[in-house]
């Protein structure tokens, strides 16, 4: 398999509303993907119709070699692991779980372990214990975690079933600078995987070096969508957060600046 996923003409509609229109975006296996907008700008809605939660108005779309009105979706989502800030609305069942409880759950894709456990299964979850540096959490459970523990051990939970492509839906969302960049570091660990990434943000700075593409949205459509220097040039990023702005380059990393005296618009 080539290609991760293929929109093709895409357009979403709700309550009569065009939410996305014409979306043509090709992810090829060996890409990262950072998806980057303002809020309302469709970076949810293009993640619900690549998860299958919805169906485009018009357009086809196929991902991991499954042509949406000809597969069964819910076989789709085996393929894929999600991590969102979203998740913490089921905390209260895991809040007294351990690290390991948690990650294995990944395996049967619950919240909970309600069958029995291979030892494979527990052998692997401590690997990934290891790899994402969790061994000094181990035994502990998840309401004693802060918020950037919380995420990393959901972040190795979601590889858990080996998916072909990883969701990470704004994952740094409420975290401090410190938890941001252990979070940010785990993308190489996550490549090792063999498993594609789609990173969504508001932040351009949380595209690291390991995000190769960026798929730039405004107002349901692209703006633009290519390998990351080429899309993250500041008249294209201007277009997208509607102000003048300017990105420059650190260690492979972009960073925003905002035009002193830009006029925002209200």
């Amino acid at each position: 398999m080539d290609t991760i996923l293929t929109l093709q003409d895409v357009s979403w509609k709700r309550d009569g509303r065009n939410i996305l229109s014409g979306i043509d975006w090709k992810m090829k296996k060996g890409e990262h993907w950072g998806i980057l907008g303002l809020n309302g700008s469709g970076k949810t809605s293009i993640l619900n119709i690549v998860l299958g939660y919805h169906f485009p108005s018009e357009g086809s779309v196929t991902v991991l070699d499954h042509r949406f009105g000809e597969s069964y979706l819910p076989d789709l989502r085996k393929e894929i692991g999600f991590v969102s800030s979203s998740l913490n609305r089921f905390s209260h069942i895991i809040e007294y779980e351990s690290i390991e409880e948690i990650i294995v759950s990944g395996k049967f894709a619950s919240f909970g372990i309600y069958e029995e456990v291979a030892k494979a299964d527990w052998d692997k979850a401590d690997d990934l214990i290891e790899r994402f540096r969790l061994e000094k959490l181990k035994g502990k459970p998840y309401h004693q975690l802060s918020q950037g523990e919380r995420r990393r051990v959901l972040i190795a939970r979601s590889l858990m079933n080996d998916p072909k492509l990883l969701i990470l839906d704004e994952p740094c969302t409420g975290l401090d600078i410190l938890s941001r960049e252990q979070v940010l570091a785990l993308t190489k660990e996550i490549d090792r995987n063999n498993c594609s990434i789609i990173y969504v943000t508001h932040h351009i700075e949380e595209l690291v070096e390991d995000i190769t593409h960026v798929l730039l949205l405004n107002d349901g459509k692209i703006v633009a969508a290519g390998p990351k220097e080429k899309v993250l040039k500041d008249d294209l990023l201007s277009e997208a957060f509607q102000l003048p702005v300017s990105v420059h380059w650190k260690e492979k990393r972009p960073w925003l600046s905002v035009a002193q005296h830009a006029e925002v618009n209200s």
